[in-house]
């Protein structure tokens, strides 16, 4: 079991709201404060992390780092080991800054051809200019739920500086990746518990545009902890990552969320939960990814609600 073998009051408060707060209590038992042996060789074998996140003024940022097979590691399940020489690294990325002021540190190993994750919060214990340690925190797998199935078939070696752009007004370019996104990464953090990377999928089109700054996101059925709405219960504020495989892009969305309940759903759009949450934008960097990478998309997953136009 993990130091935190409770929820804090933000997550149990959520948990309450949904009515699934037997669910979560049984479900924490996956939660341990150590990388399980049979995960290692996993998050050893993968070319990408996701990370969360906190800048120097507490907004929250994801991130995606990619890498060749060995870049992750853990070797006793108390630490991640991060490869991350200082040439390899994009400065337009906000996390590089981030973390050197703010330890916390969220990660998501995701492989997108299996749809196996596996998620560790944690603290950054040392950084310099080979890579970074993490202290481990809490680990746990997730389902496989939500996933699109893409595989990797190109890694090229990094290419920097990146051309990025930076804005606060969703149109055009950054427009156009929102409404064909079926993958965005969501960045959250507690004050006591940390910084929290997630993942959530649905089909092309269902994140929705309320307006130039604002993004509305359904919120389908999970497993029941509610970590990201639970730290946003408490601290709306979040980060967004949304890659663009086809063109090699990533948006990053910085800003703040709040959660919608029991909301009229006729079309069954967050499949039952009928929860949506709304982030608003404040800024947004879109870059190349410092590799040049070549995806296969191979099939949606089979649990995606209906997406409506």
């Amino acid at each position: 079991m993990s130091d935190r073998d409770s929820f804090h009051a933000g997550e149990r408060a959520v948990q309450q709201c949904a009515g699934e707060a037997a669910i979560a209590e049984r479900n924490i038992a996956v939660m341990t404060d150590t990388v399980i042996a049979g995960a290692r060789p996993f998050i050893a074998k993968q070319f990408m992390v996701v990370l969360s996140s906190v800048d120097k003024v507490g907004a929250v940022w994801a991130s995606i780092l990619f890498g060749k097979p060995g870049f992750l590691r853990t070797e006793d399940g108390k630490s991640i080991l991060i490869d991350a020489p200082l040439k390899e690294r994009d400065e337009a990325d906000p996390l590089w800054a981030n973390i050197a002021n703010q330890a916390d540190l969220g990660m998501l190993f995701i492989e997108l051809g299996s749809r196996r994750r596996y998620r560790v919060n944690g603290a950054v214990e040392r950084m310099d200019g080979q890579g970074l340690s993490v202290q481990i925190r809490e680990a746990y797998p997730n389902c496989p739920k939500y996933i699109q199935r893409r595989q990797l078939r190109q890694l090229g070696e990094a290419r920097l500086p990146v051309q990025s752009a930076h804005g606060t007004v969703l149109r055009g370019t950054v427009e156009a990746i929102i409404g064909e996104a079926d993958t965005v990464f969501v960045a959250s953090r507690h004050a006591g518990s940390g910084a929290d990377a997630s993942h959530r999928g649905g089909g092309a089109g269902f994140i929705k545009l309320v307006n130039d700054n604002t993004l509305r996101i359904p919120d389908y059925p999970g497993n029941s902890l509610f970590n990201t709405l639970g730290n946003f219960r408490l601290d709306p504020r979040g980060g967004l990552c949304i890659p663009d495989f086809a063109r090699g892009h990533l948006l990053q969305l910085t800003g703040a969320a709040s959660v919608h309940w029991n909301q009229d759903d006729p079309q069954d759009e967050t499949g039952g939960t009928r929860r949506f949450w709304d982030f608003k934008v404040e800024k947004w960097i879109l870059r190349d990814t410092p590799q040049p990478m070549e995806w296969e998309y191979l099939d949606a997953s089979p649990f995606n609600p209906a997406v409506q136009p």
